[in-house]
């Protein structure tokens, strides 16, 4: 892109994101590169995004991403986004800085957004049940950049949230702007299972450290295909992450996994770095993959 049309394409931005944001766009440093992704500077932390892919077994391809937050200190000291966050909500712009982060996601996931493939987004747990308007917002900018509801996904740590009635709403509200909804880290020690038929969520992406004790573990490894037939049982679809060898992804697909995500697979990486696994490339080499499930 040229540096004339990244000036024109940034002054469309501006109108856009004012007004959807309710910040000017100097107040957060947006900054479309030369290879067509954005980053940006908001209370002083450079925001770049990453993306991880979730395949499905089956159909031995792309089945989404998920976007992740990667911020770091003048641009060069990394940090984490729990940090990002924390310190977001502590400036009083926590907000700000999750409307901001989730745009960021959606500018450059239209470099990799085709027909197919959904985008895996969080929701902080305060946002999701304190601001009504929260779903409203984000569908404008959705809208403005050609992304329909239908291809996101609103991930929902469900066990950091104990307002179970205010929970509940906020996910009709985010159904009926035509949003998926998912349970994020399902299976920790802090998870509430009534609530996978309380809330009928369309995915539920297992806690990864159940697929890394199933290698070590006997009795997890049997339990794990109970749970994931009780998921699908439920009209939900399992998304086991956190898979890291061989040796996880085989017990995935032994025990019904039908979406799998984690770094053996693919490490969470730039848009513009994404590479199809080799795992999951259509042609006869993944045909052991394909019949192992």
């Amino acid at each position: 892109m040229t540096d004339s049309n990244i000036t024109k394409h940034v002054e469309q931005l501006r109108l856009q994101l004012k007004e959807a944001l309710l910040l000017d766009l100097d107040d957060y440093g947006l900054v479309e590169q030369s290879s067509g992704e954005f980053n940006s500077t908001f209370l002083g932390v450079r925001l770049n995004s990453a993306f991880q892919p979730i395949y499905d077994i089956e159909a031995g391809d792309l089945f989404g991403h998920e976007a992740l937050l990667r911020p770091s200190l003048g641009g060069e000291l990394s940090s984490t986004p729990e940090f990002a966050f924390t310190y977001a909500e502590q400036a009083g712009k926590l907000v700000q800085f999750d409307r901001v982060s989730r745009t960021l996601h959606v500018l450059n996931f239209r470099q990799i957004y085709a027909e197919k493939g959904l985008l895996f987004l969080n929701v902080h747990p305060k946002l999701l049940i304190t601001v009504n308007a929260h779903g409203k917002v984000f569908e404008r900018i959705l809208h403005s950049n050609s992304v329909p509801t239908d291809r996101v996904v609103i991930e929902i740590q469900e066990s950091l949230i104990d307002q179970e009635k205010q929970l509940s709403e906020a996910i009709v509200n985010y159904r009926d702007k035509g949003y998926r909804i998912a349970i994020d880290k399902f299976g920790s020690s802090q998870s509430h299972i009534d609530r996978l038929w309380k809330f009928a969520p369309d995915f539920v992406k297992l806690d990864l450290n159940l697929i890394q004790k199933a290698e070590q573990n006997e009795r997890v490894r049997k339990i794990l295909p109970g749970l994931i037939k009780m998921i699908k049982d439920l009209g939900a679809k399992p998304i086991v992450t956190g898979v890291e060898t061989q040796a996880q992804l085989d017990i995935a697909i032994e025990s019904g996994a039908g979406l799998v995500q984690g770094f053996f697979l693919a490490k969470p990486v730039t848009a513009n770095e994404l590479q199809p696994s080799a795992l999951f490339k259509k042609n006869p080499a993944n045909s052991r993959i394909r019949n192992a499930a």
